[in-house]
């Protein structure tokens, strides 16, 4: 069996400590992945965070063949897929807020489609989140390459193996913070009070998150 270094990786301590602090860095997908839970308990969560988990899947083919370089060499190529997250972060956030509006529950079950009811809606939601985030993309081009050896034989290969473990260990931990979140809120107590609080302040979240994503610029 080939060892760490065969493999062109160094350092693989000090990578899953660091990918533990971006994990638990407050940012979109954590967000969404415990509001989520909040709103449609453990289920949805789990979901939102397997969504999440396949758009790190989809960033890290993209920096392993070397696509996502164009994002950093291409500012039209980076503006485009930042004003397209951007909207649809801002999309999700309004769908929170008309949620959050409606003051009976009947009525925003059939009135308020954009936010998402199933789990493969849930899914969806995680997976475009973090796809359309272009910051995501230059991330993996500009940390994982800390931690291959410029003698890798492999280099793609070393890419893949950073990205998998990137993708397992920020997976898990997002399913623990489901755990988490599913236990606390238990102990809390829901109504529907807390419910379109919940929802008015994750919309006012989703749409700072917009905000903040259309200023970034391609070196950032």
């Amino acid at each position: 069996m080939p060892t760490v270094g065969e493999l062109g990786l160094h350092q693989p301590a000090l990578f899953a400590l660091a990918v533990l602090v971006l994990n638990a860095t407050p940012g979109v997908d954590l967000l969404y992945t415990v509001s989520r839970t909040l709103a449609g308990g453990w289920r949805q969560g789990l979901a939102a965070a397997l969504g999440v988990g396949a758009g790190c899947v989809v960033h890290a083919l993209l920096a392993a063949f070397g696509l996502a370089a164009l994002l950093a060499v291409s500012a039209w190529a980076f503006t485009v897929l930042k004003w397209a997250g951007a909207a649809y972060l801002v999309w999700l956030g309004l769908g929170m807020l008309r949620q959050a509006a409606w003051s009976a529950p009947a009525a925003a079950a059939t009135e308020a489609p954009v936010v998402a009811r199933t789990g493969m809606q849930v899914f969806r939601q995680g997976l475009f989140t973090n796809v359309l985030n272009p910051k995501v993309a230059l991330f993996f081009l500009a940390f994982l390459p800390q931690f291959i050896t410029p003698q890798a034989p492999h280099k793609t290969l070393s890419f893949l193996l950073l990205g998998a473990w990137f993708v397992l260990q920020g997976t898990l931990f997002l399913a623990a913070v489901v755990w988490l979140t599913q236990r606390l809120h238990r102990a809390v107590g829901s109504s529907a009070r807390l419910g379109r609080w919940l929802n008015a302040a994750g919309g006012l979240l989703f749409l700072g998150l917009a905000l903040r994503l259309s200023r970034a610029e391609v070196h950032a």
